[in-house]
């Protein structure tokens, strides 16, 4: 695979519940964490006292984070009342030429700041909050 342009990973959302994600950020950075936790199941007859882990045990969950500027004034209010209402929402990750990370988020942070000579940014954190999936691109 070929380097990409960060520019090109978009973070999008539902505001609705209907299925029409639009972009709602100018995201300087962003990022993407995938874990899975594991389910230890060692015990005293485990080969050479070698840990053991349960295959397809554990929770999954996925992060997502950015900081960047907002597109407009409607993309700032659907992310404010997003985070304020602790809705769950539908928000898609384009990640180009590989594929969307897609699913049900909640915010968990959201911070505002601002030089004074400069734009106001904000920062964003997101977590699963059900089955996530993934199409390629």
């Amino acid at each position: 695979m070929a380097a990409q342009s960060g520019k090109d990973m978009l973070l999008k959302l539902d505001e609705t519940g209907g299925g029409s994600f639009v972009t709602v950020a100018g995201l300087r950075t962003r990022s993407l964490a995938l874990n899975a936790a594991a389910v230890d199941v060692t015990d005293a007859e485990s080969a050479g006292r070698w840990r053991e882990l349960l295959a397809g045990g554990g929770i999954r969950r996925a992060a997502v984070s950015g900081s960047g500027i907002f597109k407009d004034q409607a993309s700032d209010e659907a992310i404010r009342s997003a985070f304020f209402g602790g809705a769950i929402r539908n928000w898609q990750l384009i990640l180009p030429d590989f594929g969307t990370v897609a699913g049900p988020f909640q915010i968990t942070a959201l911070e505002y700041s601002a030089d004074h000579a400069g734009e106001v940014t904000f920062d964003i954190a997101l977590e699963s909050a059900g089955e996530v999936t993934f199409t390629a691109g």
